[in-house]
């Protein structure tokens, strides 16, 4: 793999997902490095003239009245890391953390934070050489940045806090010692640059992008291999229907749905079987299809926030001015991340209704929930009931976060965005959108068994089909039906149904 160059702009959510997860190296372009200087000699000249500057020479938030001397000046900049780190709660994945330094390094290199070079370096060191920052996932408003889980990312970084190294957790001096990597001593300005911005929500909603993205390809496969199962009727998904409502997302699942079930015989048409299918089969186009539009739209903004300054003050040397805005407020992406949330949560929503389809005698004239021996049997009766709590429970996860504000530094900070509470929900909800499709594609095998009576599947479908049952063999009689359910799942995690149907049927 690669070396991924590090310049500010132009990361892309393959990049983040190659250090995040594969082991990517990353490293500063010399351009970065030359506007990482040029922006600290301005900070510096700051300093040496006593200029009145937000968080250089004064207090922070409400105390921005406050100046301070030229001779506390690193002080204060040790004092907001170990005051900030106020998280609470379970700690980060080594993922969203690897993410998170990444993303912040990405900031940094613009050359607009005023942060020394040897700083950010230290901070790639880390990254490279394993010491993950222990962070915990709450106690973020989301509005000047993440402060206190950037705060903990920092406190390593100065020999403070704790970390994992290798798997273990010690402390960040221990961590960082067996790395062979030397703790800074910050400078003016260096403290404020390292926490002020929306890296954590960012690297949390990254990861739920990527992962969702990939999640919709696979409902497509599995509503395919459940409209099968229920002799659907293709029909609905001809696209001359659909060119004449032609969003995007519902053009491409149309598509889709035709290029996974080519060749199939247990498919219908129109009025061989019945006349029209249920919403949940017959309208998957415009269902999944929107899920797929949202999603794009929060790449988008995704895009454009991992390649933007996120600091205050930001430093533009060029003006000879530091001005302090609002780019670290994270109300752009916190509404995304909730749009994200709503659009994950309806892939599981009309996936739960297909299971209940499947299981239901009087809907799919199959078995009742999909055994031979029911009573004796329970089946897929409670797998049904699995999916429908996590639905549930996604409806709650998708009520937005960002619609909520706490006035917060003595009414300084009067509007936060909560945008990583935002991220975060989008990531349970994902969670739990996996699960059900997983189990949907179980009993959606299950139902192909005891319908399909020799036909042959569709293209696409007969892959999924036939990795699920490399893993989970038919239901017999009842066993316990949470190991399908992980095997499955980690089919899942894996990508290995949509990787192979893709491999087969072109990309989804």
């Amino acid at each position: 793999m690669n070396e991924i160059l590090i310049d500010g702009k132009s990361l892309t959510l393959q990049d983040l997902v190659n250090v995040a997860r594969n082991g990517a190296k990353a490293a500063l372009t010399t351009k970065a490095a030359q506007a990482i200087n040029h922006s600290r000699d301005y900070v510096e000249k700051l300093v040496a003239q006593g200029r009145t500057v937000y968080g250089i020479t004064t207090g922070f938030g409400e105390f921005a009245k406050i100046p301070i001397p030229i001779e506390q000046v690193a002080q204060l900049q040790r004092n907001l890391i170990v005051s900030h780190a106020c998280g609470v709660g379970r700690y980060l994945s080594e993922e969203v953390v690897r993410a998170i330094i990444l993303l912040r390094v990405n900031a940094l290199s613009t050359g607009f934070s005023g942060i020394r070079l040897s700083v950010v370096q230290t901070l790639l060191d880390m990254l490279n050489a394993g010491v993950i920052p222990a962070i915990p996932e709450k106690g973020s408003l989301g509005a000047s940045g993440d402060l206190a889980p950037l705060a903990h990312m920092a406190l390593p970084l100065i020999g403070l806090g704790e970390a994992f190294y290798r798997g273990e957790l010690m402390s960040g001096a221990e961590a960082m010692a067996k790395a062979g990597i030397a703790p800074v001593e910050l400078a003016a300005k260096e403290g404020l640059a390292l926490i002020n911005g929306t890296q954590v929500m960012t690297a949390v909603g990254a990861l739920v992008v990527y992962d969702g993205k990939n999640l919709l390809k696979l409902a497509d496969i599995s509503a395919a291999l459940t409209a099968e199962a229920l002799n659907g009727i293709t029909d609905a998904y001809h696209q001359a229907l659909h060119a004449l409502r032609p969003h995007a997302g519902q053009m491409t699942v149309a598509a889709n749905m035709l290029k996974i079930l080519k060749g199939s015989q247990m498919t219908t048409r129109q009025g061989e079987v019945r006349v029209q299918d249920a919403y949940s089969l017959r309208c998957v186009p415009q269902i999944h299809g929107a899920s797929r539009d949202a999603l794009a739209y929060v790449e988008e903004k995704l895009l454009i926030e991992i390649n933007s300054v996120t600091d205050n003050p930001i430093i533009l040397p060029d003006e000879d001015a530091a001005i302090s805005g609002g780019n670290f407020h994270g109300q752009p992406v916190a509404l995304a991340f909730d749009f994200l949330a709503i659009a994950l949560a309806e892939i599981a929503n009309v996936a739960e209704r297909r299971i209940e389809r499947l299981v239901n005698p009087a809907l799919s004239g199959l078995p009742a929930f999909l055994t031979q021996q029911g009573g004796l049997n329970s089946g897929f009766m409670i797998a049904q009931y699995a999916a429908a709590a996590l639905v549930s429970e996604n409806k709650v996860l998708a009520h937005p976060a960002s619609v909520d504000s706490i006035p917060s530094s003595a009414g300084q900070e009067d509007h936060v965005s909560m945008g990583t509470i935002a991220a975060r929900k989008a990531a349970e909800v994902l969670y739990n959108a996996k699960k059900v499709v997983a189990i949907e594609l179980i009993a959606a095998a299950q139902a192909v068994d005891l319908n399909a009576a020799g036909k042959k599947l569709g293209w696409g479908t007969q892959i999924a089909y036939d990795i699920i049952r490399q893993h989970v063999p038919k239901l017999e009689n009842d066993r316990e039906m949470y190991v399908d359910f992980e095997k499955i799942s980690a089919v899942v995690d894996a990508n290995v149904v949509v990787d192979g149907v893709e491999e087969v049927v072109g990309a989804l």
